[in-house]
């Protein structure tokens, strides 16, 4: 039989018992993720996972490499996308793929040993070197699907932030509020810009009270934001009064020289 299908069968049939010694042999003293999981639902899910691992990884040694990645894809993407891996430190799971590794290097050297003499140690050793770039390829896979993952979460959470704190509140048939809360950066501001735009836009706003009062730093940045946000909103008809301006603000404005002559200010909600 040719090496690489007898190396698949040998280990094809070992690949439930590796899961089985995997886990356990798995540290669950971790105070976070899913190797700790008491859950018997988790702990079947991540046997299931690994098992599936495995069939993939077996592959290996009946496919040419390109085919052999394509075809581990969909895996990846599931672990790289589980609540549960997500929720897992990642040098925990880089651990396991390591141990794993460590799995795969025992058994070649158990499937040579059963076939003393038939092969040379060029080609143990080339199955080696092969396994563990392999392991390094799908690691790197991984973390990278793990980390565009988690990135892309962060960002519509952060819109999701953004539009909780920057809402534009009708208090009447064409009246608004908008509320400003916390720091204010580059990126927040141009969101606020965008939002407070089109949200009077399609609420056919006319006058828009613009209320600084949780606004705990002013700079220049802010200020110009806030003036730009000002002019963009005349352009396209809104009124806008400021209100709420903190006497630390006031001060901090005087000294910075920002002019808020041209704005239409009131000392607070209850004034306007």
């Amino acid at each position: 039989m040719d090496v690489n299908k007898e190396l698949h069968e040998f280990l094809l049939e070992k690949t439930w018992g590796l899961t089985e010694e995997w886990y356990g042999s798995l540290d669950k003293s971790d105070p976070a993720g899913v190797y700790s999981s008491t859950d018997p639902e988790v702990i079947k899910a991540v046997k299931q996972q690994n098992y599936e691992f495995h069939i993939h990884f077996c592959d290996l040694f009946i496919k040419d490499e390109s085919s052999f990645i394509e075809n581990f894809e969909s895996w990846i993407l599931e672990i790289a996308q589980d609540e549960q891996h997500l929720g897992t430190p990642i040098h925990f799971i880089l651990r396991e793929f390591f141990r794993t590794q460590e799995q795969y290097l025992d058994l070649l050297q158990q499937f040579f040993s059963l076939h003393k003499g038939n092969y040379s140690e060029d080609a143990i050793s080339s199955w080696e070197r092969k396994v563990i770039k392999i392991f390094s390829k799908v690691m790197i896979w991984f973390v990278q699907e793990n980390h565009n993952y988690a990135m892309k979460r962060l960002e519509s959470q952060q819109r999701m932030i953004n539009e909780l704190s920057s809402p534009v509140i009708p208090i009447g048939s064409s009246t608004a509020l908008l509320p400003l809360v916390g720091d204010i950066d580059t990126a927040r501001a141009k969101f606020i810009l965008e939002n407070t735009l089109e949200q009077c836009a399609e609420k056919l706003i006319k006058l828009l009270y613009i209320d600084l009062s949780g606004v705990v730093i002013m700079d220049t940045m802010v200020a110009q934001q806030i003036f730009q946000l000002i002019k963009a909103l005349s352009l396209i008809g809104v009124k806008s009064i400021l209100s709420g301006i903190r006497p630390e603000i006031a001060q901090t404005a005087i000294q910075l020289g920002l002019d808020f002559n041209n704005a239409n200010i009131k000392r607070n909600l209850e004034l306007v």
